[in-house]
């Protein structure tokens, strides 16, 4: 049991992962700080994350995001450990819905808790049609935003009422897994009305049926993007909440959008603006929002809600927060507090307040490399100086497998490979701007006209 581990209470539960991503892990290690037991992974690959960990049991599913297919693999995991209660979470939204299908209509093993919301409240929260008009109807910061449907032919004249380019992604991402076709992307920057065009249809004809969101495109790069997480108890009063800023996402077609590094902070006005969305939607559990400042006018905008633990769920727990324990908390020792911090009432209700630490999957040197904003730079300087920076694929003592430290060491190289590959942030980097600056300086002292004056006119 780590050193630093907090007491199960008397608490014997077996936590039960669906997915194989770093967010999986993640929720593992959680769950091995706080109390020191292990977790079982399910998902349908053993990659080198949750295959060679030391705190992780791997099931594996043909297909975790079929309730069919998931449905007897969790049945089979519940008589393998007839004594212990099971904490069942899912790492992404498809396996969050996936679980929630099995809970309702196929029936799970009575001693299965699965913390999350009703099949309705998650498509009215998670479908970005329905999220959309649900921060219009509260007057909650969103971007403009048009809904494409794609059971329909895509018209001609589809009238765009803001500036190209724009942002076009799926409504539902389950769907959208389901299909490929040329260049598809988890999200895709347009520049024209025309390109619009094209890609619609070419959605359409790879056979996509649900909508598309198409967005005002905030200006800025990823230093201007914001992480909420916020715990929601059964009358879905917000307990805990953990701010972020962004330094840097991930820019592989696969991935992009995935975190890669972020500073806690703290934002009660966001906060604020969360817990109106929850309460209108009856949330319980965690509700994960992407956000991000437009310079425009000055405000925060909610991009979507994600209904789960989000796959940078990690940062929580470098801010000081382990976030499994609220789940344990509520539900297996029901011990939330009825008054002061965390009890969700009053001033101090919210538990929200955290140090600046950073938490990266990245080399330091890439987010070095990419923090150009002078406010985030100032930030990085004071966690970099102070040593505070978490990565949850470091943990020393625990991890010690030395295949595992190999692929760690390979993963971290490639990333370099990546972003080399795929960002071209706005406005450049450090070093594309370092490297003009020193070509113009040496233009300049190579140049008769500018050369420097005599030395006696220096003088």
């Amino acid at each position: 049991m780590p050193e630093n581990a907090l007491t199960t209470q008397g608490v014997d539960l077996l936590p039960v992962v669906v997915g194989g991503d770093i967010g999986a892990y993640s929720l593992a290690r959680a769950f091995h700080e706080a109390y020191g037991i292990r977790t079982v992974v399910v998902s349908r690959l053993a990659g080198w994350v949750v295959g060679t960990s030391a705190l992780i049991d791997n099931v594996r599913c043909e297909d975790p995001f079929d309730a069919e297919k998931l449905a007897p693999v969790l049945q089979r995991i519940a008589e393998e450990h007839p004594e212990r209660p099971l904490l069942l979470l899912g790492s992404a939204d498809s396996t969050v819905k996936a679980i929630i299908e099995v809970r309702d209509r196929i029936g799970l093993d009575d001693r299965y808790l699965a913390p999350y919301v009703s099949r309705d409240t998650f498509a009215a929260a998670t479908e970005k049609q329905n999220f959309t008009r649900l921060c219009q109807d509260l007057g909650v910061d969103h971007p403009g935003t048009v809904v494409v449907d794609c059971t329909e032919e895509i018209p001609e004249d589809l009238e765009i009422p803001f500036e190209f380019p724009v942002i076009a992604k799926p409504a539902e991402v389950s769907d959208w897994k389901r299909v490929t076709f040329p260049g598809q992307s988890k999200v895709h920057t347009v520049a024209s009305r025309e390109e619009l065009g094209e890609l619609l249809r070419a959605i359409r004809g790879a056979g996509y049926r649900s909508s598309i969101i198409v967005q005002d495109r905030i200006p800025g790069d990823d230093q201007f993007m914001r992480i909420l997480t916020v715990y929601c108890d059964a009358d879905s009063r917000v307990r805990f909440a953990s701010w972020g800023r962004t330094l840097l996402e991930e820019h592989a077609p696969g991935a992009i959008g995935n975190p890669a590094a972020i500073i806690t902070g703290v934002d009660p006005e966001m906060v604020a603006q969360a817990q109106r969305l929850c309460t209108e939607l009856g949330w319980t559990g965690y509700a994960n929002f992407d956000l991000k400042y437009d310079q425009r006018d000055g405000r925060t905008k909610f991009f979507e809600l994600n209904p789960r633990l989000g796959r940078s769920n990690y940062y929580i727990t470098a801010g000081g927060h382990n976030p499994v324990t609220w789940y344990v908390d509520e539900h297996f020792r029901h011990a939330l507090p009825t008054e002061g911090p965390g009890s969700g009432v009053g001033e101090d209700g919210i538990v929200q307040d955290q140090p600046e630490v950073l938490y990266t999957v990245v080399p330091t040197a890439l987010v070095r490399r990419y923090t150009t904003q002078p406010e985030a730079r100032a930030q990085l300087r004071r966690v970099l100086k102070a040593g505070r920076v978490r990565n949850p694929l470091r943990y020393p003592g625990v991890e010690t497998d030395a295949k595992r430290r190999g692929y760690a060491l390979a993963a971290a190289a490639n990333f370099v490979l990546k972003f080399q590959r795929h960002y071209r942030p706005e406005g450049g980097d450090r070093l594309s701007r370092l490297v003009p600056r020193r070509a113009a300086s040496a233009r300049a002292e190579a140049s008769p006209g500018s050369a420097a004056p005599p030395a006696q006119d220096r003088a």
